[in-house]
């Protein structure tokens, strides 16, 4: 899932997919702003048929917690 999820980060900041691991943080090492955090998000759970709950998204500070986030979810 890790290659799928660089796929999907890549849409939205310009990043190495080499360098992106579970533990790259989205904000501090990527870039990420709140509207491509979202955006990623809502890209996620259309590619996963999830949906996210609000109250968790402040959880998901790493590449490997939305991996871990996302396959929960799907069970």
């Amino acid at each position: 899932m890790l290659e799928e999820i660089k796929e999907l980060i890549c849409n939205y900041v310009e990043a190495d997919p080499a360098a992106i691991t579970a533990e790259t943080k989205f904000v501090d090492d990527l870039g990420f702003n709140s509207f491509d955090f979202m955006s990623f998000l809502g890209e996620a759970e259309e590619k996963y048929g999830i949906r996210v709950k609000e109250e968790e998204i402040l959880d998901l500070a790493t590449v490997g917690d939305a991996i871990a986030y996302i396959e929960k979810l799907k069970g």
